[in-house]
């Protein structure tokens, strides 16, 4: 099922997950020791991220300094389809403008194709510090627009060579939403007029960046339906688990603390910020969903031990 007919077909309340692919050279047995541990509580979808390859710097005995190119979490269409496979969930894969040609999107789309997985989410990925080379005249994806652009383009049978009789994909095409406004729009119109344009391009859904004030996620869900967007938004949301996130998380993903949270997190001991965390995301989620919000999307990487303390209380 794509995930707007998973949500419309929603009687309860429902949670997906997002998780990260692991490191270059580890197992991937603990990831999907993860999912079997969130089964029991029927996740509708999983998401799975994307990496591009990465600039890393490694200090050499002299005291200089060496660059290093690195792609550290592939993995991403496998561990999709062993998922899949394996518990029987709709997986959804990222794909990254970022870091790849055209050509190699097309090429992973075609696999995902094959293996049955047809909810994808379309991302213009990270800056890692490392411009991939390309031939000249190699096709890249400059933004996410043309990133669904070309997945939509396969749903109509037009690959990036002229095939004669090509099958149509069916690929449900979810893309990101900013609740408090991309850190490179100037201003949150402009980025709801850009995601719109996502959306005409043939995104069928919209996941949002991570927030921790319910009020930002009601008044861009506001702004989105007046400015012509009628499909669905899933909010994500992440648990507070240390002191150290008051910092990390506005710095990195250009969000705002809410001044009780941030008490909240700043006069607890150390040992019980996860508690703090944990009471927080049950109030938010229990306020998206008596506010008709039929599923809430939690960024959970490579543990389920919180969120399934979050989740309890709520199913």
């Amino acid at each position: 099922m794509t995930i707007p007919e998973l949500l419309d077909a929603a009687r309860t309340p429902l949670i997906s997950y997002e998780i990260i692919p692991p490191k270059r050279g580890s197992s991937a047995a603990q990831l999907m020791a993860v999912v079997e541990q969130l089964i029991p509580f029927a996740p509708p979808f999983i998401d799975v991220t994307s990496h591009s390859a990465e600039a890393q710097y490694e200090e050499l005995p002299d005291g200089t300094w060496r660059r290093i190119i690195k792609r550290k979490r592939p993995g991403t269409v496998g561990i999709c389809a062993a998922i899949k496979s394996r518990f029987g969930v709709e997986t959804v894969p990222h794909l990254l403008c970022h870091g790849f040609t055209r050509s190699e999107t097309e090429d992973a789309l075609i696999e995902l194709n094959y293996l049955g997985i047809n909810n994808v989410m379309a991302l213009h990925g990270d800056d890692t510090g490392f411009q991939k080379s390309v031939p000249p005249g190699t096709p890249v994806n400059r933004s996410a627009i043309e990133l669904v652009h070309q997945i939509s383009s396969m749903n109509r049978g037009r690959y990036l060579e002229d095939l004669m009789n090509a099958v149509p994909t069916a690929f449900c095409i979810g893309v990101a939403g900013y609740p408090e406004k991309h850190y490179r729009a100037p201003n949150l119109t402009w980025d709801i007029q850009y995601l719109r344009r996502k959306v005409e391009a043939g995104a069928a859904y919209i996941t949002t960046q991570m927030f921790f004030d319910n009020a930002h996620y009601f008044h861009f869900e506001k702004r989105c339906r007046e400015a012509g967007i009628d499909v669905p938004i899933v909010p994500g949301l992440k648990i507070f688990t240390s002191a150290r996130q008051l910092q990390v998380l506005p710095s990195r993903f250009h969000i705002e603390v809410p001044e009780e949270l941030a008490g909240e997190v700043t006069e607890a001991q150390p040992k019980h910020v996860r508690e703090v965390g944990i009471r927080w995301a049950v109030r938010q989620c229990e306020e998206l969903f008596n506010a008709g919000v039929p599923c809430v999307h939690f960024y959970i990487m490579q543990s389920a031990t919180i969120v399934k303390r979050v989740v309890v209380q709520l199913l």
